[in-house]
């Protein structure tokens, strides 16, 4: 079988400045990543747009060493915490 070379999104550790979310996002479209910095600092000025969607992409962007973003990772966590928990409010023990 052969393999496909499949581009991921993802938070990139070559050319971070804060969390790598402009360079993962320049790596992915294939731009440089100080084009999406100044596009997100124009947008930052004009109404403060830029901020929200680096926050987003930062809690919705895996890091490039991690499989799943912070996001799914406080999901998970959330979910065993449940799991772990019966109806009457007790833990079970963990195996």
């Amino acid at each position: 079988m052969s393999e496909y070379n499949v581009k991921k999104l993802r938070r990139t550790h070559k050319g971070r400045i804060i969390a790598g979310v402009c360079s993962g996002i320049g790596e992915y479209v294939g731009i440089d990543a100080n084009l999406v910095r100044i596009a997100l600092a124009i947008a930052t000025l004009f109404g403060g747009l830029g901020v929200g969607v680096y926050a987003v992409g930062w809690l919705l962007m895996p890091d490039e060493d991690h499989d799943t973003s912070i996001v799914q990772d406080l999901i998970n966590k959330q979910q065993a915490n449940r799991s772990a928990t019966d109806w009457s409010g007790e833990q079970k023990p963990q195996q």
